[in-house]
């Protein structure tokens, strides 16, 4: 399976192995798109979803979905866009590993792991 991502972060080393294809050219074009710098209208958080679905839609027939994820008030909308294009979201499932190594100096620095563990459908 070939996963176009349409997020604003890098795939992982796992998530690349299960399909995501690695940032593009259309990276920071999606960066753009996902970013909200004041508070939108409907309009506009609109036009970004079509706008991202329109950069799934150039990529055609050489992917079979999109990792989507973001502001939880654009995915509703950009899950829509997809859809209308019949373009298959994903959200990455990731398992949350913690640990605790003493820093030295009397105090804990605690880390966290994000492990790619599959996908869910939209």
């Amino acid at each position: 399976m070939k996963i176009l991502n349409l997020t604003q972060h890098d795939a992982t080393a796992d998530q690349i192995a299960a399909g995501v294809l690695p940032a593009g050219c259309e990276k920071e074009e999606v960066r753009e798109l996902l970013t909200f710098d004041s508070l939108p209208s409907r309009e506009w958080i609109e036009a970004k979803a079509q706008a991202l679905a329109d950069v799934a839609r150039a990529h055609g027939p050489l992917i079979d979905a999109v990792m989507i994820g973001g502001a939880p008030y654009l995915m509703g909308p950009l899950e829509r866009a997809l859809k209308a294009q019949s373009i298959k979201a994903l959200y990455a499932f990731s398992l949350r590993e913690s640990g605790e190594t003493p820093d030295g100096e009397g105090g804990v620095r605690k880390t966290m792991v994000f492990k790619h563990a599959g996908f869910i459908e939209a």
